[in-house]
């Protein structure tokens, strides 16, 4: 007999642990840059469009087709009779679609630590490997019926099975790939590289909050008899009260360290509060998830510090201080703190161990494995993209997609020091490439010292071109610049060759920076010579220098004209 309640319940769990692709999704992009949101989106998608058939086809099959202590078996399809392992009334098609939201979740964990600089095809073969049998196997143990649940390992809806598989992953795969470019400076400290916008990585993490209650809630796959019911309402509590508390305390602790309360890393506290708690929502009290929570929060800062600053590990979205650690965490501290096994409630240390045992387990089968498939496609097609590829934005590189925001332009400011760029040709002297006839003087610049000359020196350049050419300047002696976001095309009309749902994309307007520069006491030839040194590629598109004589210039706070304006000290 099915049951119309339980049905609904679990298959609700399935809609809202599904929408959790969305928070991902909008979360990763908001915390990573403008100009790889496009492949960002594609990647969340395709977790779940690969995971759906690979689970189907094998990854149920391995976790739930029999009893062995370490795989279930072999069932393509899902055609074998699963009524061992079905919860009372529920159909197994509910029960399916249920399971293979939790896959993809596992799965989409690893897109944020390897952002920004992964072929996305590698991307795709990664994440059929963790769907058809990484995630498949370590669930067998913890919730088919494998050696883990029958020691009594305790993970109610998957701190370890789902988040820390995935977080393990996600720390692999970001140290094989190495950091992005220009995170790390010569001396190997971390450089910030933002994220393109709060808004998303917010909207993102209140949606996975509220997909959290489907996640965990629902993974009591029932909701029939009064014990059920208790325990849902308590497990929606301690489902609320681990990241709001988590929250609060990075709030703190950042306010206290940096000065200021951290907005990203307020927000990804709550992610770890969500995390640590969803082992053992159902077995503790609201002040056992309130203490969970507190940890989490201390720990996702310290953890996100030590991944960034001593290991070196590249993670733009901190998916593996979230995911990885605060899974593992919350699973351990389930056996401190469940009222009915913990440590703290007199219940001894058995319980405890055999939590840190299945996590330990679990995260040593993750990495194994994982390290074998990242080690296999680095040798064979390729992890990373190119240097060039990972400078103008996977957007454009990977997917064609000039930018994922139609008519906007977008800083960048990532290129590291010393950048190797190819040689420039020699150029024609510049008073003869560039003839500037003597301007005659304005009323006020007698004003300046000496009548030395004023040149204006306006660059367009490639964006991603940006960060070098000023480095640049500033290394020759420039102390200002004006920077400006503008749109334009050369002779050649723009690129033509991206599409867009099966259209030609006709780019005759691009993107590039305008930047002015304002030269009194540096050679305007020197400040000509190394842009064009900077800035040269070979390529089309890589800018064009304009050369103007300037009458006068006035600053305002001083009153000071001409060449006296342009310094920084009183005029004398």
């Amino acid at each position: 007999m099915y049951s119309s309640v339980n049905t609904i319940w679990v298959l609700l769990g399935a809609a809202l642990v599904f929408l959790m692709q969305a928070g991902f999704a909008m979360c990763e992009a908001g915390f990573t840059r403008a100009k790889n949101t496009g492949n960002i989106l594609m990647k969340n998608l395709m977790d779940f469009c690969i995971g759906t058939p690979t689970y189907w086809l094998l990854g149920f099959g391995l976790m739930f087709a029999g009893s062995g202590a370490i795989i279930g078996g072999l069932d393509p399809f899902v055609r074998g009779d699963y009524s061992a392992v079905l919860p009372a009334g529920v159909p197994l098609f509910a029960y399916l679609i249920f399971q293979t939201v939790f896959c993809a979740t596992s799965a989409t964990i690893v897109s944020g630590s390897m952002a920004e600089r992964t072929k996305f095809i590698s991307y795709c073969l990664y994440s059929f490997c963790i769907s058809a049998f990484i995630y498949p196997v370590s669930g067998h143990w913890i919730w088919g019926g494998g050696w883990l649940s029958g020691l009594g390992f305790h993970d109610f809806a998957g701190s370890t099975a789902v988040h820390m598989v995935g977080g393990v992953c996600a720390c692999i795969g970001a140290a094989i790939l190495g950091p992005r470019i220009g995170k790390y400076d010569d001396q190997g400290r971390p450089r910030a590289i933002l994220g393109h916008s709060l808004s998303l990585g917010a909207l993102g993490v209140f949606l996975l909050w509220f997909c959290w209650f489907g996640f965990n809630g629902c993974s009591t796959v029932g909701m029939e008899g009064d014990d059920v019911i208790v325990s849902a309402g308590l497990i929606f509590v301690t489902t609320n009260m681990a990241p709001a508390v988590a929250s609060v305390v990075t709030m703190i602790y950042t306010w206290i360290r940096y000065k200021k309360p951290d907005v990203g890393m307020t927000l990804n506290a709550a992610l770890a509060g969500l995390v640590a708690i969803t082992a053992g929502c159902d077995v503790v009290s609201p002040a056992g998830a309130a203490a969970i929570g507190a940890i989490a929060g201390l720990l996702l800062p310290v953890s996100v510090n030590f991944f960034d600053s001593v290991l070196k590990i590249d993670d733009p979205v901190g998916a593996i201080s979230v995911h990885g650690i605060c899974g593992a965490a919350g699973t351990i501290l389930t056996g401190l703190f469940s009222t009915s096994e913990g440590l703290l409630y007199g219940h001894g240390a058995h319980f405890l161990l055999i939590q840190c045992l299945g996590a330990v387990c679990t995260a040593l089968w993750a990495v194994v494995m994982i390290t074998i498939v990242f080690l296999v496609i680095k040798h064979t097609i390729g992890l990373r993209v190119s240097q060039e590829e990972e400078l103008k934005g996977l957007d454009i590189t990977e997917h064609g997609l000039p930018s994922a925001y139609g008519g906007f332009a977008f800083v960048y400011d990532d290129t590291p020091d010393g950048l190797p760029v190819p040689a420039a040709p020699e150029a024609v002297p510049l008073q003869e490439a560039v003839p500037v006839e003597t301007v005659p003087p304005a009323v006020s610049v007698e004003a300046s010292r000496g009548g030395v000359k004023i040149t204006r020196v306006d660059i367009l350049c490639k964006m991603e071109r940006f960060d070098a050419l000023k480095r640049a300047m500033f290394n020759i002696g420039i102390t200002g610049m004006t920077a400006t976001n503008v749109m334009g095309c050369g002779e050649q009309r723009g690129k033509t060759e991206g599409y867009f749902r099966g259209a030609k994309v006709e780019a005759t307007m691009l993107p590039s920076i305008q930047v002015s520069i304002v030269v009194s006491k540096v050679p305007v030839s020197l400040v000509v010579e190394t842009a064009r040194k900077v800035l040269y590629t070979g390529a089309f598109g890589d800018g064009k220098i304009f050369v103007y004589n300037v009458e006068n210039v006035v600053k305002v706070r001083t009153g000071g004209q001409g060449y006296d304006a342009l310094q920084d000290e009183e005029a004398k």
